[in-house]
């Protein structure tokens, strides 16, 4: 069990999204935060990914999730002096919010990702709230991680759970009831992997789920880590 922190950069009129050569300098200043367990820089898709609820709302132009093995060390690594402060340059909204991360296991957790082709993740947020979230966790993190490792060639999955945390950097704070993200090898494989029968399984859990409102988003990132896997 580890801290995630998540910060989403979404468009303020017409923003671009981000060129690879952004991504990557933002993936160096990422890489050298103090105590960083791992780091992904996650931005939209440069092809067109299926996935089984394409009328969602648009991904983010960028994510970035900071996983580190203390709430201390997440904490110094968003302080007033963060390195993170310059990457809020006013052409997008910010947000951020600290979470609480628990891995799963899958049958094959090692990335086979092909040149030129980079891994793929899918977020999921839960705004909610949930009439009892003790009973609306509880039931979540007993039935839908095993019916996820099921799809073919998912490479990791986690699920993140509120927490309070303290930062230094000032942006707006989201409160999402929970996320979720499976990761695979190239934006085909996740294709190929979701689009299963395993979704009928996953969706007759979801109808089980204890009463909750706020609803559900998906996003298709290409990810980038940071730092050692």
């Amino acid at each position: 069990m580890t801290f995630s922190w998540f910060a989403f950069f979404r468009d303020a009129g017409s923003a671009a999204s981000f060129e690879p050569a952004a991504l990557d300098s933002i993936a160096g200043t990422v890489r050298h935060l103090p105590g960083l367990r791992q780091g992904l820089v996650m931005s939209r898709p440069r092809q067109e990914t299926a996935h089984p609820f394409p009328d969602n709302e648009p991904p983010p132009a960028l994510v970035l999730q900071l996983q580190f093995d203390t709430i201390e060390a997440l904490e110094a690594a968003i302080a007033a002096d963060s390195p993170l402060r310059h990457l809020a340059d006013g052409r997008r909204t910010v947000t951020q919010q600290a979470m609480l991360a628990r891995r799963y296991p899958v049958p094959d957790a090692v990335l086979r990702t092909p040149v030129g082709a980079p891994p793929c993740s899918y977020l999921v947020q839960y705004p909610g709230p949930a009439e009892d979230l003790n009973a609306w966790n509880g039931h979540y993190n007993r039935h839908h991680p095993p019916l996820m490792a099921k799809f073919p060639g998912v490479r990791a999955i986690e699920i993140y759970t509120r927490l309070d945390w303290v930062d230094g950097l000032g942006w707006a704070r989201e409160d999402m009831m929970q996320r979720n993200k499976l990761l695979f090898d190239s934006p085909e494989a996740l294709s190929a992997g979701l689009l299963t029968p395993v979704l009928q399984e996953m969706r007759a859990d979801f109808n089980q789920f204890p009463p909750f409102t706020g609803g559900n988003v998906h996003y298709v990132l290409e990810t980038r880590f940071a730092s050692a896997r």
